[in-house]
Formats: structure tokens, C-alpha cells, sequence
């Protein structure tokens, strides 16, 4: 496992899928700014590497996030430090453009910034115990991570609305419910559960994996002829492509595709 910048983000690689850990273990992975600047260097540094196709977000230790760091946000003193206008903003952008899909592993807890950690995650696995959801209403504050405006393209205003203002932990089968996370499953089991939904999605063409997720996340930003127009787009850059070609002949032939990324 490779530790990245001040140790507090490590990324462990397994075939085609990466790990990425939050590591502060012993303080519930609490994020500090310099967790937050090694979870961003950790994203770049994936992104980079074509060998990776899927990537696990996960924490080191029996809880995944508890949140910010509380020590960190008593002795803050300007309203507009760098933790809201610099570090939680770009790790959120590194972590929702990677080119590769993010699977988060959300166990036993993942409270204010730690829930909006996962929002920019495509698929999101919870531990059917976890404490989940943004609670800043109840702390004078309200959440400004990303909140108000990735959870609404997840599960719509009027839910949205319920799990901001109402500021109390989203049972993990509403959460299920409501199209927020993609499974459900025991506490336990929640890292081994992300890394086979990452491992399931490191099956596919990796540049169609690329091409369907920047369609994706393109859909609530663009006009719908944009929309339409940059998904036809992002196929035809596929065309004529080794993995395009491999996949239809693996089809035909009844075996499984060898996919290159070419």
C-alpha cells in the first residue's frame, strides 16, 4: 500500500481496480486539510494510471469518515478559511471528474462532510448500520460542501429538501430507497462489497466507461440537444477503436472480452 504526501491517504492497487483509503484510523479518519490535500493527490495520481479502470474510495480502519476534524473547526477563526474556499472544494472536483467510476464504501459512519465526501462518487455502498447524512442544521451551520446542489441531482429537490433541512441521519433503506446509494449490505462487509462492485465495473470497456460517465455527469449541466449532441460525440470517438472492435467480436463469438483500453 503506497502512502500519499503527509501518510494520511494511501492507495493500494489490485488488477485493473485501485483502492483508495482515507488513513487517520485512529482518529475515525476525521478529515484535516492535509487528509483532504493527500485524498486529492491520491485521485490525481489514479487518474493518471491507464492500467486502472474502477476505483474504490474506503477507510482505513472500522469507520469510514467521521467528518471533519472537530479540533480543526474549533480553532478556526476567519468564516471564509481555506477549508471551504480552496481544499474541500477541489477534492470533491478531483474525486467527481476522475475519469475513472468511484465506488464509495461508506461503514459505520459518514456524517456532514464526510456524506458530502461521497456525493461526487458514482456508486455508493452503505453499511446497513452507518450513520449517514448532513446534521449542520442542528450545528448552526448548514452543509455547503456540495450538498445543496449534488443531492438534488441524485434524489430530487423535494427529498433533498427532507435530508437537508430535516438534519438527521437517512436510515440506510431510505437511503436505498431513494436512489441515493447503490446497496445495502452488513456492516462488515461494506470495503469487500465496494472493491466487487469496482472489481464488476473494471469488466467493462474502460473507454467506454470513460465516454459514459462524462456523458453522465454532463446530463443535470447541459441543455438536452448539448446533452444529445456530446454523447454522440463521445461515441464516435469510440468508433473504430481495438475495445470497440473486441467487444463485438467477443459477442459474436460467445466468450468474454479481453478489453485493452485501446
Amino acid at each position: 500500500m503506497e502512502a500519499i504526501g503527509t501518510g494520511l491517504a494511501r492507495i493500494d492497487t489490485d488488477g485493473h481496480r485501485a483502492d483508495v483509503y482515507l488513513s487517520r484510523p485512529d482518529k475515525r479518519n476525521a478529515m484535516t486539510v492535509d487528509l483532504m490535500r493527500d485524498l486529492e493527490a491520491a485521485f490525481e495520481q489514479v487518474g493518471d494510471r491507464e492500467d486502472l479502470r474502477a476505483i474504490a474510495l474506503l477507510g482505513e480502519g472500522p469507520v469510514f469518515c467521521a467528518g471533519m476534524d472537530l479540533e480543526m473547526m474549533r480553532e478556526r477563526v476567519e468564516p471564509d478559511s481555506e477549508i471551504e474556499r480552496d481544499v474541500l472544494p477541489e477534492l470533491l472536483e478531483a474525486i467527481g471528474t476522475v475519469r475513472q467510476p468511484v465506488v464509495a464504501g461508506i461503514k459505520r459512519a459518514a456524517p456532514a462532510g464526510a456524506f458530502e465526501l461521497t456525493l461526487p462518487c458514482d456508486l455508493r455502498v452503505l453499511g446497513e448500520d452507518a450513520k449517514y447524512g448532513v446534521i449542520e442544521v442542528k450545528l448552526g451551520t448548514f452543509p455547503h460542501g456540495g450538498a445543496t446542489q449534488r443531492l438534488p441531482r441524485l434524489v430530487g429537490l423535494s427529498k433533498a429538501k427532507e435530508i437537508v433541512l430535516g438534519g438527521e441521519f437517512i436510515p440506510p433503506a431510505e437511503a436505498k430507497a431513494c436512489g441515493l446509494v447503490h446497496e445495502v449490505c452488513p456492516s462488515g462487509s461494506v470495503d469487500e462489497r465496494a472493491r466487487a462492485v469496482a472489481d464488476d465495473l473494471c469488466e467493462n470497456a474502460p473507454l467506454g466507461l470513460e465516454g459514459a460517465k462524462r456523458a453522465l455527469n454532463a446530463a443535470f449541466d447541459t441543455p438536452l440537444e448539448r446533452g444529445l449532441e456530446l454523447e454522440r460525440s463521445l461515441a464516435r470517438e469510440l468508433d473504430g477503436t481495438d475495445d470497440y472492435d473486441e467487444g463485438f467480436r467477443a459477442r459474436i463469438e460467445g466468450r468474454t472480452p479481453e478489453f485493452t483500453g485501446e
